[in-house]
């Protein structure tokens, strides 16, 4: 994987967020090169579930409408997994479409394979230059090409409820032994302790991922995935045996391998559970999203996941680039569909920040924004980040990643035994 690299780099110069871009976009002249043209754009943030990004999108193309009389941008909305399904299928019959979104990495590799995403370096070269934070942009480049337009940062941190835990005396752990206290106290008290929708399988894959990282280091699931280390170390097959043993304590919620993501998030935010394990684009529900009543806001609270039996630096973490755009290669409007990419990117940094808590992948001046305290304190912790491992199914290819999802199913179902988890992984990644 070549690009695996380039993911932990910007994190060593995450600061470079307090340096400032200039955003040319939004004084461009319109172009007059539409000639009525069309762009179609298909993006995962509908507005029941996304509304402050879904509005922020609507304004972009609002501006950009309004600055080019002559082209009209065509959009498409789906919820996350059905946009994954429907790419797929497009991209079968060539009508993908002009703009899309993808994510880094692993899911991006068939897609340049077969040809589907234009190389967008003219616009790194070009209007982009220098506007993404160091790292980011590297993490959808390909044999020194780069197909996507990174929109966001992402880590994942346990978000917890501050008065469930205040009403049992407990505090936001440090240790695995204090996290399995706080887990047993909540269950023998009849609370749910953890919200998890493992329907989404990638949801569990972020629970076993960090048990990983916290008993073999930062290295060992990239390694296993890259082939310089396996899947059947010792310390993957321990942090498999952990999943089952958080099973056993009656950790996560009932039913948790048949619910969505969605509906264990509603859990956790109706105050069914005390614990969510999620990544920082669900910031926004915790501070800015007016429609979650302030009083749960303020009731949120979040810690880094817990060392390991004294092992796992907790200022590693599970993350990397979120989503970021592409254009089709055989577009028939390439060159607007470009542009288009280009004065979205410029104009989603700030306005993310500032109208919706997201960490942008292009620099602001974080200083001159007001922003929640919880947001800062991502920003800080991101600062001091040793090591951010890419969320596992992004790293590996399509087939490999099925896999995974899979098999990390069956593991929370206690389907599968550790030592055959690692097995059927070291399998599926031997035959690449």
């Amino acid at each position: 994987m070549k690009r695996k690299k380039a993911i932990t780099t910007f994190f060593a110069i995450f600061s470079s967020l307090l340096l400032i871009t200039g955003c040319s976009g939004s004084d461009e002249e319109a172009s007059g090169s539409g000639d009525g043209k069309t762009i179609e754009f298909m993006h995962l943030w509908p507005e029941g579930s996304s509304k402050q990004h879904n509005e922020i999108v609507s304004d972009i193309i609002e501006d950009f409408e309004s600055q080019h009389p002559d082209v009209t941008v065509d959009l498409e909305v789906l919820s996350n997994e059905q946009y994954k399904d429907k790419l797929k299928v497009l991209s079968t019959s060539n009508e993908l479409p002009d703009v899309g979104m993808t994510w880094a990495a692993g899911f991006l590799e068939p897609y340049v394979d077969g040809d589907k995403f234009a190389p967008l370096d003219d616009l790194l070269e070009g209007d982009l230059k220098d506007s993404f934070v160091s790292g980011t942009s590297e993490a959808y480049a390909i044999d020194g090409s780069t197909y996507g337009l990174p929109l966001e940062l992402n880590i994942a941190t346990v978000f917890y409820n501050k008065e469930i835990f205040e009403k049992y005396d407990l505090e936001a752990p440090k240790t695995y032994k204090e996290f399995q206290e706080v887990v047993k106290t909540l269950s023998d008290n009849g609370v749910a302790p953890i919200a998890l929708g493992n329907k989404d399988r990638w949801t569990g894959s972020l629970w076993y991922m960090y048990l990983a990282d916290r008993i073999g280091g930062g290295d060992v699931l990239t390694n296993a995935i890259n082939r310089s280390g396996s899947f059947e170390d010792p310390a993957l097959v321990s942090a498999a045996e952990e999943v089952q043993n958080l099973v056993d304590m009656d950790a996560f919620v009932k039913g948790f391998n048949g619910l969505s993501d969605e509906e264990a998030k509603s859990m956790f935010m109706n105050e069914q559970a005390a614990m969510y394990l999620i990544a920082t684009w669900d910031l926004p529900n915790y501070t800015t999203n007016e429609d979650v009543p302030q009083e749960f806001r303020d009731s949120v609270g979040y810690f880094n996941f817990p060392t390991v039996d004294g092992k796992g630096d907790m200022n590693s973490f599970v993350g990397g680039p979120g989503v970021g755009l592409f254009v089709a290669e055989n577009s028939d409007v390439k060159e607007e569909a470009k542009e288009f990419a280009s004065f979205f990117v410029q104009q989603w940094g700030e306005k993310s920040v500032t109208e919706a808590g997201v960490i942008p992948a292009t620099k602001v001046d974080a200083k001159t924004l007001d922003l929640p305290q919880m947001y800062v304190d991502v920003l800080e912790d991101l600062n001091n980040a040793s090591n951010i491992t890419l969320f596992a199914d992004v790293q590996m290819s399509a087939d490999v990643a099925q896999v995974h999802l899979d098999m990390i199913q069956s593991l929370f179902g206690k389907e599968v035994s550790p030592k055959d988890f690692a097995k059927e992984h070291e399998k599926a990644l031997s035959e690449e």
